[in-house]
């Protein structure tokens, strides 16, 4: 196991969260069932914190990775903010008592519903993705005699060396635009009266191991800053590398989250700025573990086939992205054997892992997938109409909170006319 995945261990040949067995779990609320720890989440979140002590920072928690509300208040509750890309994800995060103040919304394809709303709730600031948005923003901030506050994302077409699916940061990427086209709208931008330049944000992908992509980013971000300062823009007073930190799943260099503080610290210090960090999976990655029941165990001409009753709409990353997660059996067995873990969807791709050695399992055993926190319950589906699964959080003195109960057929219903 990584160096994470303390919150989930083996005592006694069974899978513990705290002092609670997960097998206990997954016969109580039933399986699939996505398990969390509290003490992740707050132990990353008060790591992070720590690496950039010395400059004035906001962490945003980035709710698209794991946006159930009880995490969401846990993140309140140590002092987070929230970084949102939608009118839904601003909805949760106020209703989970994150303060308007501390919330930044990004994405590139924010509707008018979706600027008026986070206008009227007095949020942060927007990270603007195009100058048609800035547009958007001045004229609905005009109609309401608001002036709103943006960052405006700059691409530094910079080579995050992650999956090219998550690399946000390169010039053939939809996100951001070039310091070019920046300069270009300042000129116009000088005449806006509702809106108020405040920022440079940047965030170039997600799964990053190294720190190198961020200083290039950083000392680019500074570099275009000082620049603009000398320019007149003097409301300038944040700078947002947003997240995208990686984790430990498989064979990974841990990321160095010090040095990446350090050479953070020490470029901001002399110039005043604040920061602003959107980590998301460094929080909830490794907090969190999907556990399975093997339904049937079967035997195929060249595989042994170990068929779960989870699936792709329930965890899609490996189908997605052909992401590694490790699985343990819940109960720790000698021997190990290759097999195919998959599940019970009408789809070639419904797999969790291919020729994957594992310890010697029967029909019946429950598995764990690991690193299940991040990406993986806030991308479930209800393909093949499946119900989506509970969730549970443990918190550190072993207390038991489920979270959200498992679907009843009739939620599958819900908003459709009949």
């Amino acid at each position: 196991m990584n160096r994470f995945d303390n919150y989930f261990t083996y005592k006694d040949d069974q899978l513990y969260c705290e002092n609670v067995k997960i097998r206990d779990l997954a016969k109580e609320f039933g399986t699939p069932l996505y398990v969390y720890s509290s003490r992740g989440f707050k132990e990353r979140y008060y790591e992070i914190d720590a690496a950039l002590v010395g400059i004035e920072h906001l962490i945003c928690y980035s709710i698209k990775t794991n946006f159930n509300m009880a995490i969401i208040r846990l993140m309140a509750s140590l002092g987070s903010g929230a970084d949102v890309v939608s009118g839904g994800e601003l909805y949760r995060a106020l209703k989970g008592g994150i303060p308007p103040k501390k919330i930044v919304f990004a994405g590139v394809g924010k509707t008018r519903e979706e600027i008026e709303y986070a206008i009227d709730s007095d949020i942060l600031m927007f990270n603007c993705e195009s100058i048609q948005e800035i547009d958007a923003i001045e004229e609905i901030s005009a109609k309401k005699g608001k002036i709103t506050s943006i960052a405006i994302r700059i691409n530094p077409d910079i080579d995050p060396e992650t999956h090219h699916y998550i690399t946000t940061g390169k010039k053939e990427n939809k996100f951001g635009i070039t310091v070019r086209h920046l300069l270009e709208f300042l000129p116009r931008l000088r005449d806006f009266r509702h809106v108020r330049f405040r920022g440079i944000h940047g965030h170039i992908g997600s799964q990053i191991c190294s720190v190198e992509p961020y200083v290039k980013t950083l000392d680019k971000f500074v570099s275009l800053i000082d620049e603009l300062k000398s320019n007149g823009w003097g409301d300038i007073e944040f700078v947002n590398m947003g997240g995208g930190m990686g984790i430990v799943y498989n064979e990974e260099t841990p990321f160095n989250l010090q040095l990446w503080g350090k050479e953070i610290v020490s470029r901001l210090t002399s110039r005043g700025l604040k920061l602003i960090v959107e980590p998301g999976r460094y929080i909830s990655g490794n907090s969190g573990i999907f556990v399975v029941q093997v339904i049937y165990r079967k035997e195929g001409e060249t595989k042994t086939f170990l068929i779960t009753d989870g699936g792709m709409n329930d965890l899609i990353r490996p189908a997605l992205y052909g992401s590694y997660q490790k699985i343990f059996n819940c109960e720790r067995r000698e021997g190990s054997e290759i097999v195919d873990v998959v599940g019970p969807v009408c789809e070639s791709g419904d797999f969790f892992a291919k020729d994957r050695e594992i310890s010697t399992t029967l029909q019946g055993d429950y598995l764990s997938v690991m690193s299940a926190g991040a990406y993986c319950m806030a991308m479930a589906s209800h393909y093949n109409s499946r119900r989506l699964p509970a969730e549970v959080l443990i918190t550190e003195e072993s207390e038991v909170r489920l979270i959200r109960r498992r679907d009843r057929w009739e939620d599958l219903l819900r908003n459709e006319e009949l």
